[in-house]
């Protein structure tokens, strides 16, 4: 029973991921459109197993988005690239909780090796404290968590003890254009979104370093400063050296959100970019965006090990006391999780460091060749200036932006997202998938073609 359903779901698997090259991109049924696939009253006799693979696979074929086709250009999504989608098969067949090194032995041993290589790519100080956990929001809120924890004790206050009720305040700082996911980590952390101060950003959203400089000049106390490493929109970062300079001269914290962006900084003839970032005290990185490992997969990363590991670490009296091991759980927010580091070290081991350069190298040439030929086309207009993956990109007015976008989605060839960008609607495109080539952003761009042409233009 155990082989013919495993079968049976490697099966569908190769045949779903061999169909990429030529299937639509966008699902055929939306929610309303799978009413009825699933929700029957739950049956007193269980059934065979493959069976109930076979029917799953059929009752979802409808609905199966091409997150992982390499035309899909939406919302900065990696394409789960093969090895390590063979490697998460493993995962769930071992079935390892990884909290404990004693417990899961090899399983620690891997995910240690992961944040090894991925601090040496990244350029980050080596003995910086890493969790893997499920992606950059999660990765956002531990460090913000453990940011306002240090904060804190420096002004004398023991959170874990005496909670956050009359605890100082610590001023807030973040971009005018962040992304959500450290405004949650803010939400979370207690700090509330609402009372951070709002730094003024340029026309690429990012950060102005005078409007930083007052900011900080009301502070009172120590802050934490939100900087970004990847606009969603453009692409764009923050000027990282001068602005880790100023918060350093209040004695503050640097975070930086670098969910997609912060692994240019693997590659040297584009570190540049990100001149600086390696001097914050904290850091957060999708696995799952451009590594293009399965979801879900993140790196929260502190300079200092110990601060993550005091805030995060609760390990109960029945774990085996392992000393001096690097210990999985000490630093996340979860004790029972799944062995997500596995499938990211497939992946670094078959691309090897030339292999993820060449692959973030490729991507950001994409997007500046999608950017000249749109520039060349009558009646498309590029917002951003391309220092990334991301595409930024207007039809005229936004009825027209919108308009064309639909059009484009419907066909289901392609799939770029929509956007909003200082006001105005927009087409944005991500370069993510570890397969996309020039014939894709080729086809892309016959797509939008086609789909402007509808509407007259």
């Amino acid at each position: 029973m155990t082989k013919n359903a495993i079968e049976a779901a490697s099966r569908h698997a190769i045949a779903y991921r061999q169909s990429l090259a030529r299937s639509r991109v966008t699902p055929d049924l939306r929610p309303a459109g799978l009413a009825g696939q699933f929700d029957a009253p739950l049956a007193d006799s269980g059934e065979d197993a493959a069976t109930v693979i076979e029917e799953l696979v059929h009752a979802s074929a409808g609905g199966i988005h091409g997150h992982t086709s390499p035309r899909f250009f939406g919302y900065v999504c990696g394409g789960s690239m093969p090895v390590g989608m063979a490697a998460d098969i493993l995962v769930s067949a071992w079935g390892q909780n990884s909290a404990s090194s004693w417990e899961s032995p090899s399983v620690a041993a891997i995910e240690q090796t992961v944040c090894r290589w991925c601090l040496d790519l990244l350029g980050l100080p080596a003995d910086c404290g890493v969790g893997i956990v499920t992606g950059a929001t999660v990765a956002n809120a531990q460090a913000i968590i453990a940011a306002r924890d240090a904060l804190l004790a420096r002004q004398g206050w023991d959170v874990s003890e005496r909670g956050l009720f009359g605890a100082p305040e610590i001023p807030v700082l973040i971009g005018a254009d962040a992304h959500s996911a450290p405004l949650a980590g803010l939400k979370y952390a207690g700090f509330g979104v609402g009372r951070a101060i709002r730094v003024e950003t340029d026309d690429q959203g990012r950060i102005r370093l005078e409007a930083l400089k007052a900011a900080l000049a009301s502070c009172t106390q120590p802050p934490l400063v939100v900087l970004q490493a990847g606009q969603i929109n453009t692409g764009a970062f923050d000027p990282f050296a001068e602005a880790i300079a100023l918060v350093r001269q209040h004695e503050g914290w640097t975070h930086v959100d670098g969910a997609f962006g912060l692994w240019m900084h693997a590659v040297p003839d584009l570190r540049s970019r990100l001149a600086g970032v390696a001097d914050a005290d904290s850091w957060a990185v999708d696995l799952h965006k451009w590594l293009n490992a399965p979801y879900d997969a993140g790196l929260c990363i502190l300079r200092s090990r110990d601060t993550l590991v005091s805030a995060m670490s609760a390990r109960g009296a029945y774990l085996p006391d392992t000393g001096d091991t690097w210990e999985p759980s000490d630093s996340t927010l979860e004790l029972s999780r799944r062995a997500r580091g596995v499938p990211s070290y497939a992946i670094l081991k078959h691309l090897g460091v030339s292999g993820v350069r060449e692959m973030i190298t490729r991507h950001c040439a994409l997007a500046v060749y999608l950017a000249e030929t749109l520039s060349a086309e009558s009646g498309f207009e590029v917002l951003n200036d391309v220092v990334s993956n991301q595409v930024a990109i207007s039809c005229g007015d936004d009825d027209q932006t919108s308009a064309v976008l639909q059009r484009v989605q419907a066909s289901g060839q392609v799939y770029p997202s929509h956007g909003v960008w200082r006001g105005r609607q927009i087409i944005r495109v991500s370069i993510t998938n570890h397969a996309t080539d020039r014939a894709d952003i080729d086809l892309l761009v016959d797509e939008l073609r086609a789909a402007h042409r509808q509407g007259g233009g």
